[in-house]
């Protein structure tokens, strides 16, 4: 992936992939799929609440997380999904996600930072290629499932290897550019939604008043008659800004992507030379006390009267007025940060 991906190939190479990914990551784009989203919500909670018996037993919702953020990510990219959390596919995807998140951390890869370290034996060579085989094998099968089945002339579903395969001569993309791509698609959607979503059933029980008063805006602008949607979420200020607390105070990626300075240029005190390594602190950028108050609480009230969306607060370009840093920064920042 670092050739062929959308996240660490080169700039010429990543934007190309970028313009890809933005024909099924637009705004419009995703405001087609929002009926997936809600659909896959609602299975979560109906599997959680018959699994868990009314509450009588314990469950881990660890599976149920990733399922649903698999099924969104699934859609999107191959055009089907998996009826249950036993499907083959569910611990697949979630073991080759978590392997890529374990491989590529900055705490697996100190030798990127502390080069004697290269002298000390490390396997992670050998599970970075395994990992590399099991992707192509998994989602490069998909790939080619779906462009057997184009070439035979059957009915494949609109989703971002369709565009691909179709586009494969114009975008001069190879079978591999096709198979890294989707499978950044896979990883990037997966882990970090479910590791927000986990945090979310561990916090709000914790918080029972934050529960009560989320309820009561649900109750109030829903009603009891239907579940909320993607199109609900404007209407409920109090809910938004749960979300938006949960990702400030348990962002899946404590460190961000690292990046690459393109020239020289002077923070604080310091030289920063060109070609140096910057990696974003940003569990630091999320508990600093001079920004906000009692920063290790769990306190919505403090995003309540912030009106943007976290996506759109991303694109923001005074770093001050961004709600959270949870997808990253710069040109590589989450092309996925609308469905999430």
């Amino acid at each position: 992936m670092a050739t062929h991906g959308a996240v660490f190939s080169d700039r010429k190479e990543m934007r190309k992939h970028r313009r890809i990914a933005s024909l099924w990551l637009n705004r419009k784009a995703v405001e087609s799929y929002t009926h997936v989203l809600d659909f896959e919500a609602t299975g979560m909670i109906h599997h959680l609440h018959r699994d868990c018996t009314n509450g009588m037993a314990d469950v881990n919702p660890q599976v149920y997380a990733g399922r649903c953020s698999l099924n969104n990510i699934l859609t999107i990219t191959f055009g089907f999904r998996t009826d249950s959390i036993h499907h083959p596919m569910v611990a697949r995807a979630l073991r080759l996600s978590r392997e890529f998140m374990n491989i590529t951390g900055h705490m697996s890869n100190l030798v990127n930072f502390v080069p004697i370290l290269q002298r000390l034996p490390s396997n992670m060579r050998r599970r970075a290629r395994t990992l590399h085989s099991e992707l192509v094998n998994v989602y490069g099968g998909l790939i080619k499932e779906i462009d057997e089945k184009m070439q035979a002339g059957g009915d494949v579903q609109d989703c971002l290897v369709k565009t691909m395969l179709l586009t494969k001569e114009k975008e001069d993309l190879d079978e591999l550019d096709i198979t890294m791509l989707a499978s950044a698609f896979m990883i990037g959607g997966i882990e970090t939604t479910a590791s927000v979503m986990q945090w979310f059933t561990a916090l709000i029980p914790a918080h029972p008043h934050v529960q009560k008063r989320a309820q009561e805006e649900l109750d109030r602008i829903v009603g009891r008659d239907r579940l909320p949607t993607v199109e609900d979420e404007a209407n409920l200020p109090y809910c938004r800004a749960i979300i938006k607390e949960v990702e400030r105070c348990h962002n899946p990626f404590w460190l961000g992507t690292p990046h690459m300075a393109s020239q020289d240029f002077i923070y604080g005190e310091h030289l920063i030379p060109k070609g140096t390594v910057v990696v974003l602190n940003t569990w630091t950028m999320h508990h600093d006390p001079d920004r906000w108050e009692n920063p290790m609480e769990f306190d919505p009230d403090r995003y309540v009267n912030e009106q943007l969306h976290s996506s759109a607060s991303a694109k923001l370009s005074n770093p001050n007025e961004r709600v959270h840093w949870m997808f990253g920064a710069g040109r590589r920042i989450c092309p996925e940060m609308l469905v999430a």
